[in-house]
């Protein structure tokens, strides 16, 4: 797990259904960690599971008088334009709210006075080691805009009852469709 000032999650399960006789990492980017697991099979055959480890993440449903707070940005890993949630890495020791809460004010320039965890899940565990948690913010007000220097997007407020619609006509993601659906599942949009 590496100490990078990020938070990073512990594997679900300390003693493992299949016996792990190797775990080596191959390469670290500084945004990321990859390596592989030699795992026994239940057949006893060995085999390498090749991973990728993530820092935890953050997406925020920020929703105000009808509206759904989203962020539109250019991805160029897959070289489109995007609409999508606010998201971000939660730093070390800092809670999915109260990360929820600072990427908001920094990437949209809204501060939520109310927050709430949705859900946690592991995403693509083919072939990730990441957690990401949704959570929904309300009772927001303007404040002033704090972007990083490699952030370039813009915000957009779009009617809730258009917002799936929205971002499914575009080219959309994961985390913002999860999002999206774990909020209208708990009959928050």
């Amino acid at each position: 797990m590496s100490d990078d000032g990020r938070r990073h999650e512990s594997l679900p399960d300390p003693d493992p259904e299949w016996s792990v006789r190797e775990s080596a990492t191959e390469y670290e980017t500084g945004w990321y960690t990859g390596g592989y697991d030699l795992v026994e099979q239940p057949n006893g055959t060995t085999k390498r599971y090749y991973w990728a480890e993530l820092a935890t993440a953050v997406v925020v449903v920020a929703v105000e008088d009808g509206s759904l707070v989203c962020v539109e940005q250019y991805r160029p890993t897959i070289r489109t334009r995007q609409l999508e949630l606010p998201a971000g890495i939660v730093e070390a020791g800092e809670s999915y709210t109260a990360a929820a809460a600072r990427e908001l004010r920094e990437e949209t320039g809204f501060a939520a006075d109310s927050t709430a965890l949705l859900e946690t899940v592991w995403c693509a565990t083919g072939v990730l080691r990441h957690q990401r948690g949704y959570v929904f913010a309300t009772d927001l007000r303007p404040v002033e805009q704090d972007l990083d220097d490699n952030e370039f997007l813009s915000v957009r407020s779009l009617p809730v009852e258009e917002a799936l619609d929205a971002v499914r006509s575009g080219t959309p993601n994961d985390a913002t469709l999860e999002g999206l659906l774990l909020a209208r599942e708990e009959g928050l949009i």
